[in-house]
């Protein structure tokens, strides 16, 4: 693919639809494309957080480890980001993240990622509102647990 359509396909991601095609480009150019085919790992629960993920195309299942084994959490879809949590907590990956169709994600380092949202205070807002959202949703989810 290039770069051009890699920036095109930045552009449609809500986190980073306010950055400059420019920067964009840099980011594409800086991050890796990694393909997946389904069943297959991109992070595990416990491993050291040292990337974000944006899905490009394809769908993956958030897994969290239970007594009774995986329990699928939540199913991301392309233009969503995963991983981000564990590297602004600065702690190890609180889920797996598992390929449910053939998947192809921009792999965003550690570093560049918190460099990313030094420099583009949108982005760092798009981001908290994605995790408000998440925290209101499980918030939601637990309530309906509880009365269930």
């Amino acid at each position: 693919m290039l770069l051009k359509d890699e920036v095109g396909m930045l552009q449609r991601v809500p986190l980073f639809s306010g950055i400059e095609p420019a920067k964009l480009k840099l980011l594409a150019f800086t991050s890796d494309r990694v393909n997946y085919n389904a069943g297959e790992i991109l992070f595990r629960q416990g491993d050291e957080a040292d990337a974000a993920y944006v899905i490009l195309s394809g769908r993956a299942d958030i897994l969290v480890d239970s007594d009774n084994g995986p329990i699928k959490v939540a199913e991301l879809m392309p233009n969503s980001i995963v991983g981000e949590i564990a590297i602004l907590c600065n702690s190890s990956r609180t889920a797996t993240v598992r390929a449910a169709s053939q998947l192809e994600a921009l792999r965003i380092r550690k570093d560049h990622f918190l460099r990313l949202m030094k420099e583009f205070p949108e982005m760092t807002i798009e981001i908290l509102r994605v995790l408000a959202e998440r925290l209101s949703s499980t918030t939601a989810d637990l309530i309906d647990a509880r009365t269930a």
